[in-house]
């Protein structure tokens, strides 16, 4: 199973990320996504898992989960925006943790044994971080990430 993992749109669905996540059996937007539309896109690849960051804000966000689990395969995976939120899963077992806010993508496990990965930002490009989506593998109780980083345009250098 093929988990495409996006966070921090902030409104902005590049094509580069659309194309990156093609293929995808399930996607999980880790919040700050910007607007519905973004998650109607998201639709039209794979059902989408999403949770409502710290700026996502309106009618149309009340309806986004702060913290969602996920079943994929024989593997629990948990979503929030910020990883602080963490604590929100109380004692739940799970294999894996996505998260954002940050904008910079990290693939680290834990000593506990727990993949925690951050898609990084496929939105608005913020300061000199690259703009990625990731893909989480899920096959039986085994979990691999990886980030992808998008070819998009570098923006011009002020002068």
């Amino acid at each position: 199973m093929r988990i495409g993992l996006i966070s921090d749109t902030h409104g902005l669905l590049r094509p580069e990320a659309l194309l990156a996540l093609q293929g995808s059996d399930r996607i999980v937007h880790a919040g700050d996504i910007g607007n519905a539309s973004i998650l109607q896109a998201l639709e039209a690849i794979a059902p989408v898992t999403a949770v409502r960051g710290n700026n996502d804000r309106g009618a149309w966000a009340t309806g986004v989960p702060q913290h969602a689990t996920l079943a994929a395969g024989e593997c629990t995976v948990g979503v929030v925006h910020e990883l602080a939120d963490a604590a929100g899963f109380g004692t739940a077992a799970l294999h894996a943790l996505v998260f954002g806010h940050s904008h910079r993508p990290s693939i680290v496990r834990r000593s506990d044994g727990t993949l925690l990965v951050n898609p990084g930002s496929a939105g608005p490009r913020r300061f000199s971080l690259p703009v990625t989506v990731a893909e989480l593998v899920v096959r039986g109780t085994e979990l691999t990430a990886r980030v992808i980083e998008l070819d998009v345009p570098q923006p011009a250098r002020r002068r």
